[in-house]
């Protein structure tokens, strides 16, 4: 059986099944419905060749020559189907709902499977993530400097069972200029708007929402505008701790890297940094004197911190001293705190 169903339906329908996308390997990388397989049924080369066709020729040209490319590769793309997708029920959807995804399900229901098809596509799929952000959201924004622990202690409150909001995990970065050391690459803006909208509709948006403090960048990605107005007019608990105490969680994280990478990291920023900071925190790094280094460029990253906060018109900022170091215990204190305010 081939159904073609309309995004809301898909959504809620694709939750428990395996969904199919059989675009090209390039606009799968470009972004694709979260969790999705790919399954192409042309190659990149080939969408080429067939549109070059379709532009150049007719389109009964373009039609007989990806014709041809689908019946040299039926078996492929059955073998293909047999070894991700054991389910006997099938999502599947293309750029448009139109030609390729309509090819490849009948196809797929000839070995036996049910398969729901996408009306409109990834273009649908699109449309319905951008809308996603227009929702309005209870946020809870924990701001601090650098190294105060915020992404802990999103961690620890994120295992109470409240509703958590990984930014910089969904983007693999952690926001500086030394936030991708250790992390995967970086999806593309488009699949992590992809990633967040698939994280927001498993949220009760009547409920609280925890998140970090983010700039509109995070590393090469972008937060969707809609939520980052949002982001920035809700109330931010800035968790205050020790120089010394930041220091410590810096050294721990980071000083396990390749030195290079480290020093690659401070010239990133070397023309905000000052030529002599610059100068004075590579040659600690070199020195293995992480101390000096993380101090020097804590500088740089607390008046930067401090000035865009600022900054920020008609944003409430409520401060909260924090003497511990222990992520679980500042967790609880964060909570409580929010309770009593």
């Amino acid at each position: 059986m081939l159904k073609t169903i309309k995004i809301h339906e898909f959504i809620k329908i694709s939750k428990d099944l395996p969904i199919i996308d059989v675009r090209t390997p390039a606009e799968f990388s470009d972004g694709h419905i979260t969790g999705a397989l790919n399954i192409p049924i042309f190659s990149n080369e080939e969408r080429a060749v067939v549109g070059t066709k379709y532009k150049q020729e007719s389109r009964d040209t373009a039609i007989a020559k990806a014709l041809e490319y689908i019946a040299e590769k039926t078996d492929h793309y059955l073998d293909e189907l047999h070894k991700l997708v054991p389910s006997q029920e099938i999502c599947i959807y293309c750029w448009r709902g139109g030609f390729r995804s309509e090819g490849m399900g009948h196809l797929f229901q000839t070995a036996g499977k049910k398969i729901y098809r996408l009306v409109g596509g990834y273009k649908a799929y699109r449309n319905y993530v951008l809308d996603s952000f227009n929702t309005e959201y209870k946020l809870i924004v924990i701001g601090g400097m650098t190294g105060s622990g915020k992404t802990e202690i999103l961690g620890e409150i994120g295992k109470t069972n409240k509703q958590m909001l990984d930014l910089e995990g969904i983007a693999n970065h952690k926001g500086s200029a030394f936030g991708a050391l250790g992390q995967a690459d970086q999806p593309t803006t488009q699949q992590f708007e992809n990633d967040l909208a698939t994280q927001l509709t498993k949220f009760d948006p009547q409920k609280n929402i925890w998140l970090e403090d983010e700039s509109r960048m995070i590393g090469r990605v972008k937060i969707p505008d809609d939520l980052f107005s949002q982001i920035r007019t809700a109330t931010v608990i800035k968790v205050e701790v020790s120089k010394k105490n930041r220091i410590s969680r810096l050294i721990k994280d980071y000083a396990n890297f390749d030195k290079e990478d480290l020093i690659n990291s401070i010239t990133n920023i070397s023309r905000r940094l000052g030529g002599l900071n610059t100068k004075l925190a590579i040659e600690a790094i070199e020195a293995e004197d992480y101390y000096i280094a993380t101090d020097i460029i804590l500088d740089y990253y607390d008046k930067t911190y401090t000035y865009g906060l600022e900054k920020r018109e008609g944003q409430t900022v409520i401060s909260l001293k924090l003497e511990s170091n222990n992520a679980e215990i500042n967790a609880e204190k964060v909570i409580e705190f929010v309770k009593r305010n």
